[in-house]
């Protein structure tokens, strides 16, 4: 498994599995759930908003796999 660095959004560098780059929203719960709104923070879950606070106080990106809080999207 290859290990690539390349300039993340802010323009921070940060390494990344090259196998998984770029798939966080295709893996991350949060993005199939009724309760999240990323383009809307006031509105967003709270556990989402924690999640994504710590992700920027570190320059992480987390996937979220589980969830007690999950609501399926409405189609």
């Amino acid at each position: 498994m290859r290990i690539v660095k390349y300039k993340h959004h802010d323009g921070e560098v940060v390494f990344v599995r090259k196998d998984l780059k770029g798939k966080h929203r295709e893996h991350c719960l949060c993005f199939q759930c009724s309760r999240f709104f990323p383009e809307d923070r006031g509105e967003n879950c709270v556990t989402a908003e924690l999640v994504f606070a710590v992700d920027r106080e570190c320059g992480l990106v987390t996937p979220v796999w589980e969830c007690p809080f999950y609501q399926r999207k409405k189609k």
